[in-house]
């Protein structure tokens, strides 16, 4: 069995409760859909755990930030924290980011951060039978940070949500199982105070974890995906 989890975002806690959950259900194998860094403030340890794992990662928007020294064009926030990030990881810690790949297709799946036609920046928020990749059955993303399984006939649409910081008003943990042609969705509780001490010892502002103890974006917004009628 395969767990898959995505935007893990720094939240060593969530990770490590997830990888506890995974191992009791008899995961042997992790797929990693991209943002390990990003938000939180141990990214580096949630690389160091990955990779204890053995653990495939694909590549996501605020690794790439991370790996490429860049900055999100979209949001100051982002890029304060991204810029915190870049003085504790370690130089192993970014190669290992810059080493994802960026997409996974395995047994039928289509595995990305984003979406097919953008792996590293597509949002499926309105999601149809047309974003699943031709010759697919089933197409994987993370980013939008909302769990979610839809069935188009045949093929289906899964987004595990986010282990780090879910914005689908469940502040749980979330990651899904795979075993064979079945999708199974999880959650799992954590310590968000441990989260949100590692950030207030960060000097890092509470309107950055705030968010966590309602499962919002930062700011307080809940997020949906749903079925695209139009598509």
């Amino acid at each position: 069995m395969i767990a898959v989890l995505s935007d893990i975002h720094g939240n060593l806690p969530a990770l490590q409760a997830v990888l506890t959950a995974a191992c009791s259900l008899g995961c042997n194998r992790i797929i990693s859909l991209g943002d390990v860094a990003g938000y939180y403030a141990q990214p580096g340890e949630c690389i160091d755990l990955l990779k204890a794992h053995n653990a495939i990662n694909i590549l996501g928007n605020h690794d790439n930030y991370l790996a490429s020294g860049t900055n999100c064009p979209r949001s100051k926030a982002v890029s304060e924290i991204t810029n915190y990030q870049r003085g504790i990881v370690s130089s192993e810690q970014v190669l290992w980011l810059s080493r994802s790949v960026s997409t996974l297709t395995e047994d039928g799946n289509y595995f990305a951060h984003g979406g097919w036609q953008d792996p590293l920046d597509q949002y499926l928020y309105k999601v149809s039978a047309k974003h699943i990749p031709p010759g697919a059955r089933n197409l994987i993303t993370g980013h939008t940070h909302v769990q979610a399984l839809i069935e188009f006939g045949q093929q289906k649409y899964c987004n595990p949500g986010s282990v780090g910081q879910p914005r689908d008003g469940d502040p749980r943990a979330s990651f899904v199982v795979l075993c064979g042609n079945d999708i199974h969705l999880h959650r799992i509780e954590y310590d968000i105070d441990q989260t949100a001490c590692a950030m207030k010892a960060a000097g890092l502002s509470p309107r950055y974890y705030e968010n966590l103890y309602i499962g919002a974006q930062i700011g307080g917004r809940i997020d949906t995906v749903t079925v695209d009628s139009a598509g």
